[in-house]
């Protein structure tokens, strides 16, 4: 499946020197069984109604349960989550 986490960083962040911290932490999820792939993607339109990030993993089902509790997801949450402002997880096959 598709796990898309798509990301609206706090207004003022500087989202170019956040994109390779948040990449090494994701790809720390590629040790997890099930885990098959990482990609982020960065949007290329400054338009303040646009999100800034997308992070799409590639992973077995039954994989999630296991990535939800991970060390790096755990991480991501805590160290980053002061500058998100938004964000929406979407799941699909």
């Amino acid at each position: 499946m598709k796990h898309y986490i798509i990301v609206k960083f706090v207004e003022g962040t500087d989202v170019a020197a956040l994109l390779e911290p948040v990449r090494a932490i994701f790809e720390e999820t590629l040790s997890i069984p099930g885990v098959h792939g990482v990609v982020l993607k960065r949007s290329n339109s400054d338009r303040a109604n646009r999100y800034d990030l997308m992070i799409e993993m590639d992973m077995d089902r039954e994989a999630l349960p296991a990535y939800d509790a991970c060390e790096p997801h755990l991480r991501w949450k805590r160290d980053y989550g002061a500058v998100v402002a938004k964000k929406a997880i979407f799941d699909c096959d």
